[in-house]
């Protein structure tokens, strides 16, 4: 009986392995299919892509990528300017200064926060704190 649930198991993990990496095939297959319907649309190329400077393809048909890269990067450098001090402190003061109770608090708080998904924060920020500082800007 034992061997037997040994070998559901094992077939259950190479079939949990075998869907990951189709999953994984579908995802670049599917990429890769609407790369090639983007650019086989009139006025894009890859000179234009890669090229242009401005990112406006709803109302001029602007299609280049490097606003969005350096946005991109501008967001992770920010990120890290304010992530890595901030987690590096927490992470020594809970280590080396917080009294033991504070610590069995607080730790397991900053564990849970640490699995939610980032989206979910985003979402969060979107929801809330934006009409919140709408709000406090444009007043009542």
């Amino acid at each position: 009986m034992a061997h037997l649930r040994e070998r559901m198991a094992r077939g259950m993990l190479l079939l949990c392995a075998l869907l990951s990496i189709f999953f994984t095939f579908a995802i670049i297959f599917v990429l890769f299919k609407e790369s090639y319907r983007f650019f086989e649309m009139e006025g894009v190329t890859l000179g234009r892509f890669f090229g242009s400077t401005k990112w406006s393809p709803m109302f001029t048909g602007e299609i280049g990528i490097w606003p969005l890269v350096s946005g991109t990067m501008l967001v992770t450098v920010v990120a890290m300017l304010v992530a890595l001090p901030l987690g590096l402190v927490t992470a020594i003061y809970l280590s080396e200064y917080a009294p033991r109770r504070l610590r069995s608090i607080l730790k397991p708080t900053l564990e849970v926060l640490a699995g939610i998904p980032t989206v979910v924060y985003g979402y969060f920020a979107l929801t809330v704190i934006t009409p919140g500082l709408k709000f406090f800007h444009e007043g009542f």
